[in-house]
């Protein structure tokens, strides 16, 4: 299969970014005659995330990128020869220079869609050797993408529709390739914006960002600007010193606020006057370089108040220290009543924006009914994922050459479910989700209407389920590597992902405590189950 065409394809993942003995296993399949049996991994986790009850499927479209562009290059297996045994047969080697996925067919979950545990995020079938050496790669697309994405997500429902959430945490991502898979996925889990500008170049995350403490305080008043005229924003009459003008409204500002006209720091005032300079239909004060009552604040509305007699509005303040909460509201009240006092109806309500180390504690309270914050910028706490680092996927083999396998191991949650399966969403007649069921897939669909009876996990007798409605969740993504259908951009899985939430019950979607969602089996496929288990036993 010729590599597709793509920039990102390579830089998804590379065929060597796996584990050595993926390499080792592909010289013993060959070695012992079994490369081309057709084999089937499934790739899903065992418990959601964070003390949830639900999960978020991500990571699907990097996964087809890396499937659509693997080939092993001439270096590759150069390396790979220098790390194998210096005996290994040099047709191995050439084998393994042949290798693409054009015999390879996954199965998905939509990329957004609501993921629990045992349902397959992805089943890969195709020859032994090729879907053996594809394992790690997958598992690593996979797994941060959709830990973040349902990290983004909590913080999303905490938040509420209104906030506004901006991803900040480059900085503090695991490593290049980490900052953009958060910025991406948190995205996708609900965040409006990105600080990551390559995130925007590459992937289309909208992209936001003002400026930082150290611009204010490189300034120390002293400053000229070259060009401190500003022309109106209408466009018509001549341009007017801006730095000037915002003095003038210093004095009125002090005066209403009952500060000293020297209390407000004259470099920040500067800092400010520049920025509007550069940005006057996007001037956003930083606040708190120095202190909020005293200095930030007065020299936001000076220049704020002399950019309004031009035409143009501030956009936005942004506080990154100290009560958040409180410092907002009291913010606010200063914008009403300087609204009132200087006939400025839309200062009242400039957007407030806050950031510090925000987790889903201090989310909670900045969320919470009164609160005046409007733009919430979160950076470790949702690319690092502080509750819990790891998704914890695994990628197992359920069946080779058309017949089932099972992991049986004496920890029973790490025991495995044989076979080729299919995967259904039993929802009420209101649409409600009722329970995902795996079954083997040579088994006829459960019908909406008819009774359905399945095995819940650990129970000693089934039950009986009546669904109204019935979802098939696999979808056909590759098939001996074509592209089945063109893939959803990442604005439309970001909305397949607030339906989803939407449709869980609060049970389920709630943090604390949540209920478990039901994950069961068919009677055909627990059946296969106990059979093994039987087959196994001395």
């Amino acid at each position: 299969m010729a590599a597709e065409q793509d920039p990102e394809g390579r830089a998804a993942a590379r065929p060597l970014l796996t584990d050595l003995y993926q390499a080792t296993m592909a010289l013993g399949y060959w070695r012992a005659g079994r490369a081309r049996d057709a084999a089937e991994f499934e790739l899903f986790f065992r418990r959601c995330p964070f003390g949830g009850a639900f999960a978020l499927a991500a990571g699907l479209r990097d996964c087809v990128r890396f499937l659509r562009a693997f080939r092993l290059r001439d270096a590759d297996v150069q390396f790979l020869a220098s790390v194998l045994p210096p005996d290994t047969d040099p047709a191995f080697f050439e084998h393994l220079r042949s290798l693409d996925c054009s015999e390879v067919t996954v199965r998905a979950l939509p990329e957004g869609s609501l993921a629990f545990p045992g349902v397959p995020l992805l089943q890969v079938s195709g020859p032994l050797l090729v879907v053996q050496l594809l394992e790690t790669p997958l598992l690593c697309l996979v797994s941060y993408a959709s830990l973040v994405a349902t990290n983004a997500a909590r913080l999303r429902l905490i938040a509420g529709p209104e906030k506004r959430l901006l991803e900040m945490g480059l900085r503090r991502a695991q490593g290049p390739d980490g900052g953009l898979t958060a910025s991406t996925y948190s995205y996708l889990g609900g965040f409006d914006s990105s600080s990551n500008v390559l995130a925007g170049q590459l992937r289309g995350v909208p992209v936001a960002g003002t400026l930082a403490h150290s611009f204010v305080t490189s300034f120390s008043g002293s400053e000229v600007p070259p060009d401190p005229m500003l022309a109106p924003a209408a466009g018509e009459g001549p341009g007017v010193d801006l730095a000037a003008k915002a003095q003038v409204w210093l004095e009125h500002v002090c005066a209403h606020l009952g500060l000293g006209v020297q209390e407000p720091h004259p470099g920040e005032r500067a800092a400010f006057v520049a920025y509007a300079l550069a940005f006057p239909q996007a001037f956003q004060g930083l606040l708190d370089s120095y202190s909020v009552r005293r200095s930030g604040l007065p020299n936001f509305l000076a220049v704020a108040l002399a950019l309004g007699e031009l035409g143009y509005r501030a956009v936005g303040v942004r506080l990154d220290s100290g009560d958040l909460l409180q410092q907002a509201q009291e913010i606010r009240k200063v914008f009403r009543a300087a609204a009132a006092q200087f006939q400025v109806p839309w200062l009242e309500s400039v957007p407030i924006a806050v950031s510090n180390n925000i987790d889903e504690e201090a989310l909670a309270r900045l969320a919470q009914e009164g609160s005046e914050v409007n733009v919430i910028g979160i950076g470790t706490s949702v690319v690092t994922c502080p509750q819990q680092p790891s998704l914890g996927c695994v990628y197992k083999l359920v069946a080779v050459g058309g017949q089932p396998r099972m992991k049986l191991t004496e920890d029973p949650e790490k025991q495995t479910l044989p076979g080729s399966k299919a995967a259904f969403r039993l929802r009420g007649s209101d649409g409600s989700l009722l329970m995902d069921v795996l079954q083997l897939a040579e088994e006829p669909a459960p019908q909406a209407g008819q009774e359905l009876r399945v095995w819940p996990p650990g129970a000693q007798e089934p039950c009986t389920v009546r669904p109204a409605q019935v979802e098939p969740l696999l979808r056909l993504c590759l098939q001996q590597g074509q592209l089945c259908e063109p893939l959803p951009s990442l604005a439309e899985s970001r909305a397949l992902v607030q339906l989803s939430l939407s449709q869980l019950s609060p049970e389920h979607r709630r943090l604390q405590s949540p209920a478990q969602y039901q994950v069961v089996l068919s009677e055909r496929l627990q059946a296969l189950v106990n059979s093994l288990h039987a087959r196994a036993s001395p």
